[in-house]
This record gives structure tokens, C-alpha cells and sequence, in this order.
């Protein structure tokens, strides 16, 4: 019952009417991810007056934006203005200083989630051993008569 309703959606959704329309975006692109919120004080203020915090810059390779398949970059620490949507690259020397003014561990805040190292592939492993699985026609067992 299930095989006949994958291959009617698989045939389907792949018609090229279907996704004439679509675009899904696929490639490289930079994530920046907010990991420690700074005091709001002067002293983490941006040039603009806006309030700054700590966040992870890496790049990674991804489908539709919530598949990532590979980090093309590590990440690293910068400093983030969020009204802005902008980051500020300083050496690391400064952001340690920073980090170690507040007591935060540098290495603890600068870890991808698990999601983001490893779950892209194992969704997209997924995903084409279900395709693979649909393709394969399966064997039906003859049940053999009853010797009476």
C-alpha cells in the first residue's frame, strides 16, 4: 500500500510543472549565530550606540537554509550587533579579553551544534536510502502448499 502512494508523490513532485516555480537555494553561505549576550553596559557598545555580544561566524555548505551538509569554514568569535544585523572581526586576542573579563570559556562557546556538524548528512543519508528503498523492488514469498 505504501509503495504505490511513494511512487504516485514521487512521480508527481517531479514533474517539471511543479518546480518551474521553485528555486531551492544551495551553496556556500555565512551563519551567524548570537552564543553569549554581553552586559548592556558602555563599555560593549558599537560605534553606532547600538548594544554588541558574542556569536559564532562560520561558513558552511547548505540546502534551503536547514540543510547543512558540510563547514567549509570553523567557526570563530566575533563580536555582534543584532539591531544592525552586522558583525565586527577582532583580533582574538580582543575577543579572549573579553571572554575572560565575563568568565565565559572560549571553547565552550565556539562548538557547532550537533545538528549543524552532523545532522545535515544523516537527514540527507536518510533521504536518499528512502529513494534508494522505493526504487528496489521487493520480493514477494510464495507460501508454500500444506503437505496434508
Amino acid at each position: 500500500m505504501i509503495r504505490p502512494i511513494f511512487i504516485a508523490l514521487l512521480i508527481a513532485f517531479s514533474s517539471t510543472s511543479v518546480f518551474a516555480g521553485i528555486k531551492i537555494p544551495m551553496g556556500e553561505r555565512e551563519v551567524l549565530k548570537k552564543v553569549y549576550d554581553l552586559p548592556d553596559t558602555d563599555e560593549f557598545k558599537s560605534d553606532h550606540g547600538n548594544f554588541i555580544d558574542v556569536a559564532t561566524l562560520h561558513k558552511e555548505y547548505n540546502i534551503a537554509y536547514f540543510l547543512p551538509l558540510y563547514v567549509t569554514e570553523e567557526p570563530k568569535l566575533v563580536l555582534f550587533d543584532e539591531k544592525s544585523d552586522s558583525f565586527y572581526d577582532m583580533p582574538q586576542d580582543k575577543v579572549d579579553a573579553i571572554l575572560a573579563s565575563q568568565k565565559q570559556n572560549k571553547e565552550q562557546l565556539n562548538k557547532l551544534p550537533f545538528y549543524t556538524r552532523y545532522g545535515g548528512k544523516i537527514v540527507a543519508l536518510l533521504i536518499i536510502g528512502a529513494l534508494i528503498w522505493g526504487v528496489i523492488p521487493s520480493k514477494k514469498e510464495e507460501e508454500e502448499p500444506a503437505n496434508s
